[in-house]
């Protein structure tokens, strides 16, 4: 059983993370081309990708449950949860500066072209990136 869901957390964050990080890094770069449909794109993958990503941490819960020892206790795992949940949150700002990005560049005002929200996802979206190797290397290294 540990097998299954060790290897359904290794997946979920292989096919979830992956993209949903590839997908914030990219959009910056489509908010200054004023690419809309591609930035509509972008925000409905990093929406669902995070929801998807939702899975690494239950199965990652779950399997700290079935190990049993007190291996949720141990300080890198309660780490990598609180990193992970702070992820969490940084990902709903970037949805939201996503959506702002989108209602900004479909208007026919060529007064706000989205530079506020440029510069914040891209900041967030490097910063999820640093906590996501974090998390990896508390999974690694200390275990």
């Amino acid at each position: 059983m540990s097998s299954l869901l060790l290897w359904l957390h290794v997946g979920f964050s292989i096919f979830t993370i992956g993209p949903l990080t590839a997908a914030t890094m990219a959009a910056p770069r489509v908010i200054r081309t004023k690419n809309v449909p591609v930035l509509q794109n972008i925000q409905r993958m990093t929406r669902v990708y995070s929801l998807g990503s939702l899975g690494v941490f239950a199965f990652g819960l779950i399997l700290g449950i079935v190990l049993g020892g007190g291996v949720l206790g141990r300080w890198y795992m309660t780490a990598s949860m609180t990193l992970f949940i702070v992820a969490a949150v940084l990902l709903v700002i970037i949805d939201r500066d996503l959506r702002a990005a989108v209602r900004a560049l479909s208007n026919e005002d060529t007064y706000d072209d989205a530079k506020v929200q440029n510069g914040r996802i891209a900041a967030i979206s490097g910063l999820l990136s640093v906590i996501w190797l974090v998390i990896l290397f508390l999974m690694v290294v200390p275990g």
